[in-house]
């Protein structure tokens, strides 16, 4: 840290930028006046000059000068949400304090409490971040916590993290998946929750990116191939409403743009299906420009709809009931004549900025009495998800936390009209949580639009429900299978839970007797040990189920007399095996690769070829070229995933330290099981076909072939053994070519 830090603070008036330096300053204060309501440049200028100078001298990862990410930060508040000058200060010195001599008194003196008080969340948030003992989800409850004194912390997080994103291909691979799977699991579905849909977009690309890069170039190659095609089909999709728009004399602009590209991963995914059977992958956008109406995007509706089919099913209203974060727009999709599904999204100009940067640009539409509501309604949401303090694990949290946002909405009424927002897949029993958690603990039956429904029935938009309510608490531990909101299953957890002890506490009861009886003198330090050796985690797992009839409470006695009859218990635990491998931060075993005797093909690990005993996960098959990582198992072996794997994301976020970087070495003809999907039309000879290319012409071991076949059309598995991606690749493309096959694309 450089010694003259110290006295920058009182000099900072009289320090002098280089002319490079200078630029970029002007560069920052044009951008300011460009897109924020007002700008203190007095403000701005000693902030950046602050941050230059308190941080000169030190590099990022990239070799870049520091001052570079703070001045980045600023930028992406200024230009892609919104903020006012004084977060755009807060940005410029969100790392003084934590990484230079600057102090929060310091900061306090100069720029006042606000700005302080800013940067002060920001160093809490980067410290519980940097707090490897602190697991994931409990540091992100601290950063709500600290959100909900002031928004602007988080969205200052926000653009720290998206810059950190952009850069992030400087970082060691193991560190990549890290942070990229925490930005996925964590950062993207709040940025999703306050409406900031560019962010967040943003985010789950770069994060896609760093995951699977194999998956991202995939899709963005074949984005960009099609985009003149694309670009054209808009035109002509949008010739004969654009006419009618002008004659009307609407003022407006049309943007045709591509999903993001995680998005359309998403939906290949779950619809297992290839790029090109997507047919949404883009959305065309009407926005009208001031001082159009919410009244004049129906009109703009009906246009569409007299040259084009609507889906009914397809229509979204989010114009009459915007979704919780200010989001409004009239969604459709709709049909042309040569059968080609387009989705239609029209808004205002207000409603497109609001889509964009979402809740600061929603602050910004606001005066007086109703933007303090806006801001304190999202901020008793914050509390509300935080309203049991100790949850009882960490990741059940986080993950009811994402259901929560991550979701699309359903609106439903209350017996007096009331409007009510939950999660879509949300039942009675949610909805009963929602009212009040006495309504939800006391609730027998419901109705739904005046008929009695069972509580575990899955409520639609537009719904009226009414709970039936009785004088004693009716929970029912299955409801935890039904329920999707974080309160319901949150009070569910805490009656399980307290069940769970009851039995427990009988167990023990049970153990007491019987160790009376047999007259055992045991404490509970050694009973643990005890436990442990059968085979439990803890000694309340043991009792629950000597109280539930699981374990004979005879073994117990058994074993323990077995135990102390030996005249010891073990005071170390056994070493398991592969042990040191788990904690260790270097994975030792391995092949020095300028040994000729080494191996010629497996894995490289660290930088070298190993010999550690591994095996592939079943769950996603990697063959050579697939984007792999490493994860030690408890018995010291490495199971080897691909990135793209569901599995993947959970093992980097429950247990980071177990991941390892791994690659592929070279390869002598090893071959690997792959599976391919292909659907066609049916037809005479189509099995011996593909049995034929695949055996005889492309000479690659086919395991099996499944087939089925329904009115005219057929579905296959196949299984196959290829050398890597390329070959596997070389497979697809063959096969894509047989008479009558639709459809052909590796299967999950």
């Amino acid at each position: 840290m450089p010694t003259q830090n110290l006295n920058i603070v009182d000099n900072i008036e009289n320090l002098q930028l280089d002319p490079a330096q200078q630029v970029e300053l002007n560069t920052l204060l044009n951008e300011c006046h460009e897109y924020l309501d007002s700008c203190d440049d007095d403000l701005i200028i000693k902030a950046f000059k602050l941050s230059f100078f308190s941080h000169e001298g030190i590099t990022r990862a990239s070799g870049e000068p520091y001052y570079l990410h703070p001045l980045e930060v600023a930028r992406i508040l200024i230009k892609e949400i919104g903020m006012d000058d004084v977060s755009v200060a807060a940005a410029l010195l969100h790392d003084t304090v934590e990484d230079t001599s600057v102090s929060l008194d310091d900061i306090r003196k100069e720029f006042g409490p606000v700005v302080a008080h800013l940067i002060d969340g920001m160093t809490k948030i980067s410290g519980v971040f940097k707090n490897k003992g602190v697991k994931q989800a409990e540091t992100f409850m601290k950063m709500l916590l600290s959100m909900a004194e002031d928004l602007r912390v988080v969205l200052i997080k926000f653009a720290d993290r998206l810059h950190n994103m952009r850069t992030i291909q400087h970082l060691p691979r193991k560190k990549q998946l890290s942070i990229a799977t925490e930005t996925m699991e964590l950062f993207a579905p709040l940025a999703h929750r306050f409406g900031i849909y560019n962010i967040k977009s943003e985010l789950e690309d770069l994060s896609f990116r760093a995951l699977d890069p194999t998956g991202y170039k995939f899709i963005a190659r074949k984005l960009r191939e099609k985009k003149d095609a694309r670009e054209a089909f808009i035109a002509r999709f949008m010739e004969p409403v654009e006419e009618q728009l002008e004659n009307a004399g609407f003022r407006f602009e049309i943007k045709g743009r591509p999903k993001h590209i995680y998005s359309i991963y998403r939906k290949m995914t779950r619809q297992q299906k290839p790029f090109e059977e997507i047919y949404d992958l883009f959305a065309v956008r009407i926005i009208l420009n001031e001082p159009h109406t919410k009244e004049d995007c129906w009109r703009v509706y009906s246009f569409i709809t007299d040259y084009y089919t609507p889906i009914p099913e397809r229509f979204r209203d989010f114009i009459s009931v915007p979704k919780a974060n200010g989001y409004q727009s009239l969604h459709t999709t709709v049909i042309t004549n040569t059968g080609q599904k387009v989705e239609v999204q029209i808004r205002t100009e207000k409603m497109d900025e609001i889509a964009e940067k979402g809740f600061a640009a929603h602050w910004r539409y606001k005066e007086g009495p109703r933007k303090e509501q806006d801001i304190n309604r999202f901020v008793d949401w914050v509390r509300d998800v935080l309203d049991n303090p100790r949850p009882d694990a960490a990741t059940e949290f986080v993950e009811d936390f994402q259901l929560n946002l991550y979701t699309d909405e359903i609106y439903v009424f209350s017996p007096k009209g009331e409007l009510i927002t939950l999660p879509k897949g949300a039942t009675p029993i949610d909805f009963a949580f929602e009212i009040h958690s006495e309504i939800g603990e006391r609730a027998l039956a419901a109705k739904v639009n005046g008929k009695i429904v069972p509580l575990r029935q899955k409520l639609k938009s537009g719904d009226q429900v009414e709970i039936i309510t009785g004088k004693q608490i009716n929970l029912n531990p299955d409801w935890i299978n039904d329920v999707v909101t974080h309160k319901a299953r949150a009070r569910l957890r805490q009656f399980i839970k307290q069940k769970e002890r009851k039995v427990a506490e009988d167990g023990r009861h049970q153990w007491n007797k019987k160790a009376a009886r047999a007259g055992i003198e045991i404490s509970d330090q050694e009973l643990a040990k005890i436990a442990s050796k059968l085979k439990y985690s803890s000694l309340q797992k043991l009792f629950f189920d000597i109280g539930s009839g699981v374990f004979d409470v005879n073994r117990l006695t058994k074993a323990v007399k077995s135990y102390v009859s030996k005249g010891r218990l073990d005071e170390e635990k056994e070493q398991e095996p592969g042990e040191e491998l788990q904690t260790s931060d270097h994975y030792k075993i391995a092949y020095d690769v300028s040994n000729p005797q080494g191996p010629s093909e497996g894995l490289i690990l660290n930088g070298q070829v190993t010999d550690v005993k591994y095996s592939f996960a079943r769950c996603c098959n990697p063959i050579p070229g697939d984007d792999i990582v490493g994860f030690i198992s408890r018995e010291g072996d490495i199971k080897i995933h691909r990135v793209s794997c569901k599995n993947t994301r959970h093992l980097i976020k429950t247990d980071g330290e177990r991941i390892v970087d791994v690659s592929w070495a070279r390869s002598s003809g090893s071959q690997f099981m792959a599976a391919i999907r292909v659907i066609g039309e049916d037809r005479v000879g189509l099995v011996s076909d593909i049995s034929s290319l695949i055996s005889k012409t492309l000479k690659t071991n086919m395991k099996s072939i499944n087939v089925t076949s329904d009115s005219g059309m057929f579905e296959g598995t196949l299984i196959i053994m290829v050398e890597g991606i390329n070959h596997l690749e070389k497979v697809l493309a063959q096969l894509q070519k047989i008479d009558g096959i639709k459809e052909v694309y590796r299967y999950e």
